[in-house]
């Protein structure tokens, strides 16, 4: 049981301490039940490793030698259902360890594999060939069957269910088409048709896609890195020869031949979902560039046309945006447990064939994650909702250029990165201005719920008789903010175009599929661009002539809110601790009251003193000690640096100031009374500590509002006025604060802690993202800050700024205090001066025969003379009498020298806290 913290032993009564360590007994078995149940001590499986060979290839000749691993549960009566793994493009069974795991410990036995081509597997990549890794696959189904733990339901037919991701997901509706022996399947993030999903064509006409250049060459990229081990096309690496030559072809021409198109078919589940029996969960990201969620649509409608369940579930994640927030993850792990629960198993009611989504619904302060809201449908309804909104948008036709071969060209998205870089660009310029036109919409009088694929109709002239273009939505807010959702793009490849705009007929473009909520106010922007440097662009300039029919319809679903059930169960059991844990603390703090209204009462003689430390120690339970022994005082109209090298106990001084961490000895004293967790005297204070926080989707101005707001103090007290001009955010303090720039938070933080404009302010490393003009208004706010009676301790290691910023200076090195008062007397006298003169090769000359020290020329006309003691006054008229020119001679030293001096070479800490 670990011992009480020495400060509670000191002040609570023997009875009082025998009570809460019996309470804390009952937490701590409440903690140990929760443990065996939830968390057991030792793997709920055993796994093994083995090397497979599978006969392959079209005649069943070739011979290849499988990575594989095979998870069983630890604790089964008789046999159980298996299911096989498969792992993403690129990477191995390893890349699948977790959820192997997760589902050995549900009751499965799990078979994962490296498929050939990756790791230490042999063979090449073929792109999931039904003659190379999905006839693979059917020889582990094979081995599968002939396992004394598996259960069959046939000689050679074991009970199979087969889960995947991308390349895995395709290679699960492949080889259910190719084998009837698949019990159930999950096909997650991944195509229908290879062909369109690197060649996309979003019109109504009948002309090859564009294409998708960025994400077709990281996969070529992360396969012929290196030489194929069985010899062969150094280019190539260990991609099979002909998918090689398609993709050479393919990404120099930007369009597929024939021969291309076939390869990419042949991997294709489209051409053979109607032999699919398996029941098929189908879950598809949102956050998506290479397999949107139209991919999943075509395989949920050619799948249920043959009878076969089907049920689609739509998240917010995808191979641009991860797994998704938690609450999305235990969605999805929830349903693949209920599918494979009842067709594997045999538990539970067959799973309805709903359609459940999420989106994005806010910020959780509790965990700085984002959340989101799940529905759910009785019926998938597909791309085009079940009902829409139309929305006007506005603009003149639009000449606009394309350049050379894309470029420059916008920037939508990168390969795996779109949902980070989307944040990243919002509000920013995506497009290059002379290639795009916009349409733009009034301000929406009510939110609009998307869920589908929203349409437009556009008119283009060429003078080539062709066009590349790439329209857009964007989610523009009332700040001017423009949301590209996803980094989603319509790629348009037009053939047959007028030369004039009026001979132009409209083209119907289907936008990618979208889950978001257009809330009231904001605007709808279509922009239809001539460039993007995710795709292949025509190598020849040329100007086209655009025009966007005034509507576009919004595909919008209306679902029922659902709640994760693990999720649901995650908090009930959060609250039953919490609750335990909050009768404790009602405890502590009945017994703690006479203590507190001890520690709160104001010591007269530091009762209009900003800041006190008195013997300030904090030592952990590990042995670290943070900080040995500190005290200084901060007096009114003061700029006091805390200065010292990292590890010297600078973070933690001031945590225990903000009453962040309470120390093991010593006390902080502002105004005169003790600082606390909660102490009231902390409204007098304002802080910058630890980084700023902000709501994303709220503006700099809201969330200063909602900062103060949860102070219950009455906003008139608030001096948002002052606050802002010091920030000096301008407009911007308008935007949403996830489009801000590092510097641009900093300046906010920076306002947050001048709210009210507090008697002493604490700010730690102010200037960190602050560029130079920004630095020397910081300077000049700081000192005009303490003017008025108030005072400011700043922690900073811009040892220049602390010189030109405070009045005085604390130096703490291995957290003890080794110089402290005026930063002039720190400084003290300069060992040397810097001399400034007409002929520096002369002075150096002239110099060098008296008793100076050393002389070192620094830039054209200055030197560095160490004066050994010599008398500035004799140096000088030495210079004058031999014809030099002396035209300034200042003291060499600065608060960087003193501060080096102080510390010395054994500087370096263990690392603050």
């Amino acid at each position: 049981m670990p011992a009480l913290p020495a400060r509670l032993r000191r002040v609570l009564p023997r009875v009082t301490r025998r009570r809460i360590l019996a309470a804390s007994a009952v937490v701590l078995l409440l903690a140990v039940v929760v443990g065996v149940a939830v968390w057991p001590d030792r793997p709920a499986w055993t796994s093994t490793d083995a090397r497979i060979t599978v006969r392959t290839g079209p005649d069943d000749t070739d011979r290849v030698d499988l990575s594989t691993r095979f998870y069983l549960p630890r604790d089964r009566s008789g046999k159980v259902p298996a299911i096989l793994l498969a792992h993403g493009f690129g990477g191995t069974m390893d890349s699948v360890r977790d959820d192997a795991e997760d589902l050995a410990a549900r009751g499965y036995a799990v078979l994962t594999w490296t498929a050939q081509g990756f790791g230490t597997s042999t063979g090449q990549i073929h792109l999931d060939s039904p003659d190379w890794e999905v006839k693979d696959a059917q020889r582990l189904l094979d081995w599968l069957a002939a396992r004394p733990e598996v259960r069959t339901d046939a000689d050679g037919d074991p009970r199979v269910g087969v889960i995947g991701g991308s390349y895995g997901g395709a290679l699960a509706l492949l080889l259910a088409a190719q084998d009837r022996r698949v019990d159930a399947i999950v096909p997650m993030i991944t195509w229908n048709d290879l062909a369109r999903s690197f060649l996309p064509q979003s019109a109504d006409v009948a002309a090859t896609g564009v294409f998708k250049k960025s994400w077709a060459g990281l996969f070529f990229g992360s396969t012929a890195a290196g030489p194929d081990p069985a010899g062969g096309n150094p280019a190539c690496g260990r991609l099979a020869a002909d998918v090689c030559s398609a993709y050479l072809a393919t990404a120099t021409s930007g369009t597929a031949d024939d021969v291309a198109l076939r390869l990419f078919r042949r991997s294709s589940p489209a051409a053979v979902l109607d032999r699919i029996s398996a029941p098929t969960l189908l879950v598809q990201g949102e956050v998506d560039t290479l397999f949107p969620l139209s991919e999943a649509d075509a395989n949920a409608r050619g799948i249920a046309a043959t009878g076969t369940p089907v049920r689609v579930a739509w998240y917010t994640g995808g191979h641009d945006g991860g797994d998704g927030p938690q609450t999305d993850q235990d969605r999805i792990h929830f349903l693949i447990d209920q599918w494979f629960g009842h067709y594997l198993k045999g538990t539970g009611a067959a799973p309805a064939d709903s359609f459940t989504y999420s989106r994005v619904a806010g910020f959780s302060a509790l965990d700085r994650g984002l959340v989101t809201n799940a529905y759910s449908r009785p019926a998938y309804p597909g791309l085009t909702g079940t009902g829409s909104a139309a929305v006007a948008v506005r603009g003149p036709a639009q000449e606009i250029a394309s350049p050379p071969n894309g470029n420059p060209g916008a920037l939508s998205s990168l390969p795996g990165i779109s949902s980070g870089l989307s944040g990243l660009l919002d509000g920013a310029t995506r497009d290059v201005p002379g290639q795009f036109a916009a349409y733009q919409s009034a301000p929406l009088t009510a939110a609009v719920d998307v869920a589908g694929a929203p349409v437009i109709r556009l008119r283009a002239a060429s003078a080539t008789g062709t066009a590349t273009l790439f329209v857009k939505l964007y989610d523009v807010g009332p700040d001017g903010a423009a949301t590209l959702s996803s980094g989603l793009v319509a790629p348009v490849r037009l053939t047959g175009l007028p030369s004039d705009l009026g001979d132009a007929q409209p083209v119907t473009v289907t936008l990618p599929a979208i889950v978001r909520r257009l809330d009231a106010g904001h605007t709808v922007r279509i922009v239809v661009a001539t460039s993007d440097q995710a795709y292949f662009a025509p190598a020849r300039p040329a100007t086209y002539t655009v025009a966007v029919e005034p509507r576009v319809t919004l595909p919008t679903v209306v679902g029922t809110p659902i709640a994760d059930p693990q999720t649901v169960w995650r908090y009930v059991l959060a609250a039953v601790v919490a609750a335990i844990l909050l009768g404790l603390l009602v405890t502590l703090l009945v017994r703690g009251r006479r203590l507190r209204r001890r520690e709160h009462r104001a010591l007269p003689e530091y009762a209009d003193t900003p800041l006190v430390v008195r013997g300030l120690r904090k030592a952990y339970a590990d042995g670290f000690v943070a900080v040995e022994e500190i005290g200084f005082t901060v007096e009114r109209g003061q700029v006091v640096g805390l200065l010292g090298p990292n590890g010297a106990g600078k973070t933690t001084t001031l945590r225990v100031l903000m009453g962040l961490t309470m120390p093991t000895a010593g006390d902080a004293l502002v105004f005169g009374h003790r600082l606390e967790p909660g102490s009231p005297v902390l409204s007098r204070v304002g802080a910058l500590v630890e980084g700023p926080g902000f709501l994303p989707h709220l503006s700099g101005y809201e969330n200063l509002r909602a900062y103060w707001r949860a102070t219950g103090r009455p906003e008139s007290d608030a001096r948002f006025a002052e606050a802002l001009e010091i920030a000096g955010l301008g407009d911007s303090v308008h935007r949403r604060t996830k489009n801000y720039s590092h510097g641009m938070r900093q300046r906010l933080a920076i306002a947050q802690a001048m709210l009210g404009m507090p008697e002493l302010l604490v700010l730690d490393e102010p200037t960190d993202g602050l560029d130079p003009p920004q630095i020397a208004e910081m300077r000049r706010v700081l000192r005009r800050y303490a003017t008025d009676g108030r005072a400011v301790l700043v922690s900073s290691h811009l040892l220049a700024e602390v010189e030109q910023t405070c009045t005085h200076a604390v130096v703490v090195n291995k957290g003890r205090i080794v110089a402290s008062g005026p930063v002039e007397e720190i400084v003290g006298e300069s060992p040397s001066v810097t001399i400034e003169v007409s002929d520096v090769p002369e002075a150096s000359r002239v110099l060098s025969g008296l008793d100076v020290r050393s002389v070192t020329p620094e830039g054209p006309s200055s030197l560095v003379v160490d004066m050994n003691g010599t008398p500035r006054a004799d140096v000088v008229a030495s210079l004058v009498r031999a014809g030099v020119g002396v035209d300034r001679v200042v003291p060499r030293r600065r608060l960087e020298d003193a501060f080096l001096a102080l510390v010395g070479d054994n500087s370096r800490g263990s690392g603050d806290r």
